[in-house]
Order: C-alpha cells, then structure tokens, then sequence
C-alpha cells in the first residue's frame, strides 16, 4: 500500500429497519482537519482522471454503485514513491480511503449503475486559488490502462 494512505473497513450494525455505519470519526486521525464535505455521481463507464493536492487531504467513499480507484504516489521524500496502487470500493466493499496529499488519484465506475461518492477534505475548494493539479487519465509517467482486464 502507498505510504500514509489508510483503507478502513466498515462496520454496518443491521437490524430489520436497515443499518447504520459511522464513516469518519474525530478520534480515528483520518483527517488532520476538516475542511468540506461533498458530494458527486458519476455515470457507469465515466473515468475522474488523476489529480492531486499539494495542501489537502481526501477521504472518499462511495455509498452507491462501484468503483475502481487509482492512487500513484507523487511524493518524491516517501518510501513508495512512483508506486501504483488499485482499490476496488463502493455497495460492495463499503470501505472509507485516506488519500493523503501528494498522491494522485482517480477512478472510474464499474458496473451498470450511477455511483455516488461522498468525501471530505482537510481545506475547502477556493475557485480563485484551488489546490488541484490535474493530470490526463492516460499520463505516461503513471502508465495505467484502464481497461479491465477479465478473466
């Protein structure tokens, strides 16, 4: 796994009403401070290329739908720099991911459904000044097809 990125399992407490999950919580040292909360659909097949932050960081989760989601680290003082690593997330992994800055990150939907992504960040989004650098889904530096692959 790329270092400081964190994967948190969730665990759904059900009983014959639904369930409840808690996502995030103050104690857990996923955020160092909250920023903003957001929330985003995608239609099946979209791919949100890469980008990265070099002031925030992300926790993501996708509470409808699947995704395929990439990470490559960018940060050249860590141990697993030009590391590439992908996590499979949404209705059927409920997981919660820490993207920490300086980690590129992207994802496309898997399946035949919308998938909805919830995240927070450690600084709001500024229009006039925004921490996002973007980089094209097919960047040679990261190298990553986006083909699935059966088997």
């Amino acid at each position: 796994m790329i270092e400081g990125v964190k994967v948190k399992k969730l665990l759904k407490h059900c009983d014959d009403r639904g369930f409840f999950a808690e996502l995030v919580r103050d104690d857990e040292d996923l955020l160092e401070r909250f920023g903003q909360a957001s929330w985003s659909m995608s239609y099946p097949g979209v791919i949100k290329a890469f980008h990265y932050h070099e002031e925030q960081d992300d926790v993501w989760f996708f509470p409808a739908g699947n995704a395929q989601v990439v990470l490559h680290d960018l940060r050249k003082d860590s141990n697993t720099v030009g590391e590439t690593d992908v996590i499979y997330m949404g209705e059927e992994n409920p997981i919660v991911l820490l993207i920490p800055k300086g980690v590129a990150h992207g994802y496309r939907v898997l399946g035949q459904k919308p998938a909805t992504i919830i995240y927070f960040t450690t600084k709001s989004y500024k229009s006039k000044n925004p921490d996002e650098k973007r980089i094209p889904y097919d960047d040679p530096t990261i190298g990553f097809n986006w083909e699935t692959k059966y088997r």
